[in-house]
């Protein structure tokens, strides 16, 4: 094993004793915040696995993220047990992603932002104005914690390893789902469709398996949000919550694994971190975040990586774009890009 993949093993032991740790080292909020974390970054992993892996361009993660919190306060409320609820928010969330993914097969690039873009919209219109099934703009309150295993969530602390729990759940099934065909064919979509397709991948399957499968991530974040909150109101899931699931995945690094961890940090808790500058906190992080993008526009994860490529090339003349030779021998090229998504 080489000394990279030794360091990176102990990081990330650290991390997750770190995460284990935490709320014995913080206060309430502080684990809410962590467990606010957590739901997040399963949103982000979905979407990353829509935008980052397959190249198909979704703004609506956060309708998503809505369904599946409506699905779990509706059914939770008629009487249905909570996880009975969590997995009918990942199916029909799942079967919604795989209908949405067919305007996919027709439209890309910023089309199809705008056919998710209307969706988006239309979600959010339903839970607004079907009062007799979403109570409206009133929203549901007092959404109940679940037990596990006899176990109550109803303390932060509690809820907040549950949260982690699911967390570490949906990233070992997309660190398994990334490495097995799937994950290679979705790379391969994302790269070329033709090529993938002259290579006897079916693009059409797998294009609407990359959006039913990230809309589905949406759906269990939704049934994770919805107990952690306590109470949704529409304005909670429109078009910004898309948006801002985007930015976590652009700052963290799309197409990276761990990039949705790293930017629902940014996303989360770097707003908290900066409260210290009292009102200019969101001024300060906005700045930071358009700093971060301008500075590393492939997100933090893809600037580390860029910079150990470099520093794993031997020094001397390199191809640059076009086959002209690069004096610095930095210019990756597009034989250095292609190998970088295959690093992943």
């Amino acid at each position: 094993m080489s000394l990279a993949r030794i360091l990176g093993l102990l990081a990330v032991l650290i991390a997750v004793g770190l995460l284990i740790a935490a709320p014995t080292m913080l206060r309430s909020y502080g684990v809410y915040l962590l467990a606010l974390w957590s739901v997040t970054t399963i949103a982000a992993l979905g979407l990353n696995l829509t935008l980052g892996y397959a190249g198909q361009i979704s703004l609506a993660q956060g309708a998503f993220v809505g369904i599946g919190a409506y699905t779990v306060a509706l059914a939770t409320a008629a009487g249905i047990p909570y996880f009975v609820a969590f997995l009918g928010a990942g199916l029909i969330t799942f079967a919604i992603g795989w209908c949405l993914g067919y305007p996919a097969l027709r439209v890309q690039h910023h089309f199809l932002a705008f056919v998710t873009l209307a969706f988006s919209t239309l979600v959010f219109l339903v839970l607004r104005n079907e009062q007799w099934l979403t109570n409206g703009i009133y929203g549901i309150n007092d959404i109940a914690r679940p037990k596990v295993f006899g176990l109550s969530t109803n303390r932060n602390p509690d809820f907040y390893y549950f949260a982690l729990g699911m967390l570490a759940l949906f990233a070992g099934l997309q660190w398994w789902m990334l490495r097995s065909p799937w994950g290679r064919a979705f790379v391969a979509i994302r790269e070329n469709p033709l090529r993938a397709a002259s290579l006897g991948i079916d693009v059409r399957r797998y294009t609407l398996m990359a959006f039913a499968i990230g809309s589905a991530y949406g759906g269990f974040a939704g049934a994770l949000y919805a107990p952690l909150v306590q109470f949704i109101e529409p304005n909670s899931f429109q078009l910004t919550y898309s948006l801002k699931l985007l930015l976590i995945v652009l700052v963290g690094g799309a197409g990276y694994f761990i990039g949705p961890f790293f930017g629902a940090m940014i996303e989360i808790l770097l707003p908290e971190w900066l409260r210290f500058t009292q009102g200019y906190y969101l001024l300060i992080y906005a700045t930071l975040v358009v700093i971060l993008m301008a500075v590393c526009p492939k997100g933090l994860v893809g600037a580390v990586a860029l910079i150990a490529e470099r520093r794993r090339k031997p020094p001397g003349r390199a191809p640059g774009p076009g086959g002209t030779l690069d004096p610095g021998g930095a210019t990756p090229g597009p034989t250095g890009a292609a190998s970088a998504s295959h690093s992943r």
